[in-house]
């Protein structure tokens, strides 16, 4: 299985920007999903996950209230959608996913099988 990250880009603070986890291969919707940032010379950094079925989700204290994880299985994708980013919101965003018995700390990066690419997120003030 696949995942492929997009829609980063160059924003100013106060911005929205919504990005994208499209999967290719086993079935999208046995998997749980999270969103990951990471700046040059630090370790991934939790932001959101969602649970399998849609219904559960988890947010960094940093982002909540402004950023929302979602998915939709029908079109294999998931979304994390960031309202009123602030400048240090930019970095690589990176989706991960896992079976839902793999890891038992889903703010861990160590708790996901499986990654994307990565799609660059640039704030500006």
């Amino acid at each position: 299985v696949q995942f492929v990250e997009s829609g980063g880009g160059l924003v100013q603070t106060g911005d929205s920007l919504r990005l994208s986890c499209t999967a290719s291969g086993r079935a999208f919707n046995n998997y749980r999903i999270g969103w990951f940032r990471q700046v040059p010379g630090k370790e991934y950094e939790f932001v959101a996950r969602i649970a399998t079925g849609s219904t559960n989700t988890f947010y960094a204290d940093s982002v909540k209230g402004r950023f929302t994880i979602s998915r939709d299985d029908a079109k294999n994708t998931a979304y994390l959608q960031m309202n009123s980013l602030k400048a240090e919101g930019k970095g690589v965003y990176y989706c991960a996913a896992a079976s839902p018995w793999y890891g038992d700390d889903y703010s861990d990066p160590g708790s996901y099988e499986y990654w994307g690419q990565g799609t660059q997120v640039t704030v500006s003030s």
